[in-house]
């Protein structure tokens, strides 16, 4: 989870309106959206509570990103599964690329760090082979009720 404190944003306003503060979590969720839309991700990973809250209905937009704030540097790192078959550095470097401009384009922040952690591969799902419509098929061929 991110940090307690809210980011501030830097005013380009002369002369400046009042601040302008971030909560961590928005931030999270903002990088959490741009991961798992890039092309080979299968899903991001979750903790215990971000699973129990999807059984809820809720689904938890910033699951696997962690936000640390020092110094006024961002760094953040992102826990996500794969698809099988894609090419891991070249899914990484897009999920770096992405992160990074959707969050300097919604919030005019730069991360300071970007680091990806691939925690896993997810297989295709095989086909499955029962007709949901007609469940006491027999594996036959082709004539529905006459045995082979």
């Amino acid at each position: 989870m991110a940090e307690n404190t809210n980011i501030v944003l830097d005013s380009k306003a002369e002369p400046a309106l009042g601040r302008i503060e971030i909560a961590p979590e928005v931030i999270e969720i903002i990088l959490g959206i741009a991961a798992s839309q890039v092309d080979g991700v299968y899903k991001m990973r979750g903790t215990l509570s971000s699973s129990i809250s999807q059984l809820l209905g809720r689904q938890d937009r910033g699951k696997g990103v962690k936000l640390t704030v020092t110094e006024g540097q961002i760094q953040a790192d992102i826990y996500a599964y794969l698809n099988y078959g894609v090419s891991v550095p070249q899914v990484a470097l897009k999920m770096q690329d992405t992160i990074k401009e959707q969050l300097l384009f919604m919030t005019d922040l730069k991360l300071s760090e970007v680091n990806i952690h691939v925690v896993g591969v997810i297989p295709e799902k095989l086909a499955n082979s029962v007709d949901p419509d007609n469940l006491f098929a027999e594996d036959d061929d082709g004539k529905d009720g006459e045995p082979k």
